[in-house]
């Protein structure tokens, strides 16, 4: 760049990166001091984490992750942004298995019905599950993402094309029931013996504080106690293999409090409407920011392999936070 551009620039109040198409970067970050990869804190061992760039992908900025979704067949992690975007990932690993990197593949839209971009207030992605992303079979997957806002569970293709709605509540499905339109569908995943569930960021509108429902498409439901953080909220969950769900709970209620990340595990389900229909919760791993962990506002969370996960967080597109991706091993 010439001293000329370069002043140009300065005067203009121009940032430089606006001269060239920025690239996308991941970098290997530090939790916490003692938090390299393969330490251990309370239930969970810490396998790396990245800093991702917001830079474009496709066009489509990285930013606003609230889902993941892993499909073993293509090898691929699907990032979902909270705008209507959907990406392809694929993480590297060194020697130990240590996640080491993360390089972009592709980038979608997710489209409506007349295959248009999804618009506001349509557009509020949140959940992100995967059919078929295990069985074998190369190009058969298909996404299921839950909706706030307007709340509803779509399927996509892994192009984001829209391929139909599945059958919700009429509970769900009707905007009024929710505390706030920005606290509905949040969390979704896939159970063998259910199928789709769906649990709702806060209690519903008549529910009792502290107390969120995972709900079946049938309409049967659990009731989860949300843990005892302040400002407690139900942000993702994923299938065990004995038939649990490891949960994640994000808690921010202001800048002055900190923020606390929790991991925990329910007891394998339950058949719904059985009494009681509460589910016991227990407590994998607490982050609280208070107590030197670098945390942001987690919201996505899949299993990759066996007892491993990883989690991702919304920076809500602002320079003021980060888009962190951490690998873990129960």
């Amino acid at each position: 760049m010439s001293r000329l551009v370069l002043l140009l620039i300065l005067v203009l109040g121009l940032p430089i990166s606006a001269c060239a198409a920025r690239e996308f970067a991941a970098t290997s970050i530090s939790l916490a001091d003692q938090a390299s990869p393969g330490a251990v804190h309370a239930g969970v061992r810490l396998l790396g984490a990245l800093r991702l760039s917001d830079a474009p992908i496709n066009g489509l900025r990285l930013c606003g992750l609230s889902g993941l979704a892993w499909d073993e067949d293509a090898d691929l992690l699907y990032a979902l942004s909270d705008e209507g975007r959907l990406f392809h990932l694929r993480p590297e690993f060194d020697g130990q298995g240590f996640l080491s990197g993360l390089r972009p593949v592709a980038a979608y839209p997710l489209r409506d019905v007349t295959d248009a971009p999804l618009r506001a207030p349509f557009d509020d992605s949140e959940g992100l599950a995967l059919r078929n992303g295990d069985n074998g079979v190369s190009g058969d997957a298909e996404l299921l993402v839950s909706f706030e806002v307007k709340p509803r569970v779509v399927r996509y293709s892994p192009r984001g094309e829209w391929r139909g709605e599945e059958t919700l509540p009429a509970l769900l499905r009707n905007p009024r029931n929710y505390r706030d339109n920005n606290q509905a569908l949040e969390a979704i995943t896939l159970d063998p013996g259910w199928s789709v569930l769906v649990g709702t960021e806060a209690p519903l509108r008549d529910d009792p504080a502290g107390q969120v429902r995972i709900f079946t498409r049938e309409g049967r439901f659990w009731n989860y106690p949300l843990s005892q953080a302040p400002g407690s909220a139900l942000v993702d969950m994923a299938m065990l293999p004995d038939g649990g769900l490891l949960t994640l709970e994000r808690a921010f209620v202001n800048p002055l409090r900190p923020l606390i990340i929790s991991l925990r595990r329910t007891e394998p389900l339950p058949a719904p409407g059985t009494d009681p229909t509460r589910l016991k919760v227990a407590d994998i791993a607490v982050f609280d920011s208070s107590q030197g962990w670098l945390l942001d506002n987690f919201e996505g969370l899949t299993r990759h392999r066996d007892q491993r996960f990883f989690m991702v967080s919304d920076d809500n597109c602002n320079a003021w936070q980060a888009t962190l991706l951490v690998y873990f091993e129960l």
